[in-house]
Order: structure tokens, then sequence, then C-alpha cells
């Protein structure tokens, strides 16, 4: 009898996962069927992408001199050591800018398109039943909230981000397990921010987001993975980005035990 529970738990546990990160792709079925709202939700992700191509421009530009200063403790040692443990430090350099990036621009989006990512929320929340009990913040508390969460995750996000960066300086486990590391606790922060919206419509804050999302931990980390693995593609959090809200509403819900039926009285 332990033994089938022992193997059905596995079994559940990735199903769940594989679910979560198949409502990223449910996400972007839902906004294809509305270009209109589609280019909408491009457009705040497309200036923040400005942005961030410029800075990770600069961020490749001075990589070397970036690896020489963090690797400082090899400038005295022989030529092939130095220059190996420059290219890891490079590699680290490099992996904690992808990391803060990926956080950052999404916060950043969020704040910059609140009104637009609103929307495309709201209409993923009518198709599938809405939120009879919703609480309707307003924008101006609402936009306060958005700011100040985000601002929580960022801090935490450079505060993870730094032991991440020290452990990828060492050699081969820092380029293996560092980053599949990183991509989980990058996928649950982006979680947090991304599903701000439907649990503010609920009333409910940050904290309360921690608590319900930690209750199925494989269904919240299999979605924030695959989020976290597509914005690592170029151009990726730009275009996905609406996808990923309705996505994250989704998330919410189910989170939630709303249960996820199509109905025909609203669509995108």
């Amino acid at each position: 009898m332990s033994g089938d529970l022992s193997e059905t738990r596995p079994v559940t546990a990735f199903r769940e996962f594989a679910t979560g990160a198949g409502l990223l792709g449910r996400g972007l079925g839902l906004v294809l069927r509305s270009p209109r709202l589609l280019l909408l939700g491009l457009v705040p992700a497309l200036l923040s992408g400005i942005l961030y191509i410029v800075a990770l421009v600069f961020l490749i530009r001075y990589l070397p001199d970036l690896s020489a200063q963090v690797t400082w403790f090899a400038d005295d040692w022989a030529g092939w050591l130095r220059s190996t443990t420059r290219i890891f430090g490079g590699i680290a350099v490099l992996g904690l800018g992808l990391l803060l990036s990926v956080l950052t621009f999404t916060a950043v989006t969020l704040l910059i398109g609140d009104p637009f990512y609103e929307k495309i929320s709201e209409l993923v929340e009518d198709r599938f039943g809405g939120v009879p009990d919703a609480v309707d913040v307003g924008f101006w508390r609402s936009l306060r909230r958005s700011l100040a969460d985000s601002l929580k995750l960022v801090g935490v996000s450079i505060v993870v981000a730094v032991p991440l960066f020290l452990m990828g300086l060492i050699p081969v486990a820092g380029q293996t397990v560092i980053p599949v590391v990183a991509g989980a606790v990058g996928g649950w922060l982006l979680t947090l921010e991304l599903t701000g919206v439907p649990f503010q419509r609920r009333g409910q804050r940050l904290r309360d987001r921690r608590v319900v999302l930690a209750r199925n931990k494989p269904l919240t980390l299999g979605f924030g993975a695959a989020v976290f693995a597509t914005f690592l593609i170029p151009l990726g959090a730009v275009l996905l980005m609406p996808a990923a809200i309705a996505g994250a509403t989704l998330l919410a819900r189910r989170s939630l035990n709303k249960p996820i039926a199509i109905t025909t009285t609203a669509s995108l």
C-alpha cells in the first residue's frame, strides 16, 4: 500500500507541474482570439523591452571587464587558470543580469501596463464565470498596491540573486545545478508578480498570494518555470506578457479552487 502511495505522489506532482506549464499555452490561446487586446498588451511590454535590450547590450559590451573585476582574486594565477576562472565569472555575471532583468522586467511592465493587463485579466475571468465577490479597488489605489508589492518582490529578487551569483562562480555546479535553482526561484517570484491582478480583484495582497500558491507548489512552479524559460528567449518577455497575464489569471482561479469551465456569456 505504501508503495502505491509513493508512486502516486510523484506522478501527481509531475502532472500538476505539467498542468501549470500548460496554463501559459492556454493563456496564449485566449489572448490570440482577440488581436486588439493582444496589441494593447504588447505596447507596455515593448516599451520596457527597448529599455532592457539597451541595458543588455551594455552588459555584454562590458562583460569582459566585469568578469575581471568579480574574479580579482585570480589576477596572480597562472594564465590558463585565470582565463578559465574569468570565463566562469563572466557566465555568472551574465546569469545574474538575465535573472534580474527577467524579474524586474515583469515588475516594470506590469506597472506601465496596469490598465491593459487589468482588462485582459478581467476578460479571462468573465470567460470562465467571473468573480461574483470582486473588489473594486480603484485605479490609483491598485497602482499603489502594485508598486508596493513590486518593490518588495524586486528587493527579494536582489537578495536571492546575490548568493546565486556567488554560487555561480563554482566550476561545473555553477553552470549546471545553480541555473536550475535560479529557474525555480525565478519562476516562483514571477508567478507572485503575475498573479497580482486576479488576487487584488479578490481583495488579497502579496502575503495572501504566497500562502495560496504554496498550497500546490508543483502547479505554481510549473507555470513559473514555463514563463521564466520563455522570458529568457530574446523578445519572449515582450511577446508573451499578455499570455502570461491570462495564464496567471487561470492559475489564480485554479489555486483558489474556482472551476475553469468555459461559459458562453463572455469571450475575449
